[in-house]
């Protein structure tokens, strides 16, 4: 009995080995290689896939989905000798597993050696310049000629980045005062501009103040003229509405002498000629009044004092 027991758990062993060799469950967004008897027979796509246990075997198991590959730094030679260190990324996806297995030993790595020479034979034909500032010029370049000579090997190219791009140390100094010495010529001409701009707008607004201020004193100037000429007209008209005599108006000649002779200044004064006519006619008047005071005590002493006879 024993043996016949070891049989059957070596059947049932045996029978549990080849259900598992028979199923076979494949990820989504994965494929898988079946070969039999060493020649590929079919793909596997993602789900429950049934095989020929001991007959089928899986080669190759490989991931659909799209996949990043930064690659170290490579030293180009650019078109002036200058060498210059790039770090690209390719994003990259297989559509086709079969060809990624069979037409090319390893994609990543034959992916990785045509970058490199592709570069090399892009960034030979441009200056360290165009070099710096072309970087969706070469991304383009470069994604075309990958594209092309990797759709035989079922990968699709997708996207090729540069991640960095380092010239000699030297240049960077020499770039770095280049870019100093432009931002300074670029703050002088801002700080030279804003100065002209503010005396041009201080010289505006000087004028502006001294048009302004001009027509203000001109207005002002005006307006005295005006009062000065009004009250002219008015004492004139009081004048001649009062029609004063030649006595008045001497005596207001004497009254404004002092005023004439007012301030320190004043060393020399021009009396006019009516000052003198004025003087005589006050004179006439003030004799008259004195003859007039005269007579009248004459007349009263002559009243008080008797009579001789």
């Amino acid at each position: 009995m024993e043996p016949v027991i070891i049989v059957l758990i070596i059947l049932v062993v045996l029978v549990f080995i080849a259900l598992i060799k028979t199923i076979q469950v494949i990820p989504q967004a994965s494929a898988a290689i079946v070969e039999r008897f060493g020649r590929y027979t079919r793909t596997l796509n993602a789900g429950l896939n049934i095989v020929v246990p001991f007959i089928d075997t899986i080669r190759n198991r490989i991931d659909l989905r799209e996949q990043v590959v930064p690659f170290p730094p490579q030293p180009v030679i650019t078109q002036d000798n200058l060498v210059v260190n790039i770090d690209t990324v390719i994003y990259y996806q297989v559509t086709d597993a079969r060809a990624a297995t069979y037409e090319v030993a390893s994609y990543i790595q034959a992916i990785e050696q045509l970058t490199v020479t592709t570069l090399r034979n892009i960034i030979g034909g441009m200056d360290l310049e165009r070099t710096l500032t072309s970087r969706e010029e070469i991304n383009a370049a470069l994604r075309g000629v990958l594209d092309e000579a990797t759709g035989k090997w079922g990968i699709r190219v997708n996207r090729v980045e540069l991640k960095a791009i380092e010239p000699p140390t030297s240049i960077q100094d020499s770039m770095e005062k280049q870019m100093r010495a432009d931002r300074d010529k670029r703050a002088a001409i801002l700080t030279a501009e804003g100065t002209r701009q503010a005396a041009i707008l201080t010289a505006e607004g000087e004028k502006q103040s001294q048009i302004l201020r001009a027509e203000g004193e001109a207005k002002a100037a005006a307006l005295r003229a005006e009062g000065e000429a009004q009250a002219v007209r008015t004492v004139f008209e009081a004048i001649h509405a009062g029609d004063p005599d030649q006595k008045l108006l001497s005596y207001q000649y004497l009254q404004m002498l002092p005023k004439i002779a007012e301030g320190d200044a004043n060393k020399l004064w021009i009396v006019p000629s009516e000052i003198g006519d004025a003087l005589k006619g006050l004179s006439g008047a003030m004799g008259n009044l004195g003859g007039l005071g005269g007579g009248s005590s004459a007349a009263t002493e002559r009243r008080e004092k008797p009579s001789i006879d």
